[in-house]
């Protein structure tokens, strides 16, 4: 669930964290390697690709406890509390909102109507509300 939290403040993370810090948590942390903390940190004059470089690669990873450890570097960030307070506000049930907006099964290929009638489409299509 953070992970959709993360993505769905996607921009917000980006224009507000600095980077530096949290990717040298991430890697304490062993959710990056010191491959891609070598190559984040060659990013450095621009925080914002920065952000944006380290989202991506947290996105692909196959860690379950990545945004989990991306979320308590946020947190220990003091200058960071509405951000972490804005993660917050994102129930559960409002990423399954998220979800349901999207009325899609990628796995199947399979899309839904908002009357509940699913077909299978050679073309995957995503309807957002």
């Amino acid at each position: 669930m953070l992970k959709l939290k993360f993505r769905r403040l996607h921009r917000k993370v980006v224009s507000s964290v600095n980077p530096a810090s949290i990717i040298n948590c991430l890697f304490q942390e062993e959710v990056i390697g010191p491959d891609d903390m070598r190559a984040l940190h060659r990013i450095r004059d621009d925080p914002q690709q920065q952000c944006n470089e380290l989202l991506a690669l947290l996105h692909t990873s196959a860690n379950p406890q990545t945004f989990v450890h991306l979320y308590l570097a946020i947190k220990r960030e003091a200058c960071l509390q509405w951000l972490v307070e804005d993660i917050d506000k994102y129930t559960d049930q409002s990423v399954i909102s998220l979800l349901q907006q999207l009325d899609i099964s990628e796995s199947t290929g399979y899309y839904c109507s908002q009357a509940g009638k699913c077909k299978q489409s050679s073309k995957v299509k995503v309807k957002r509300r």
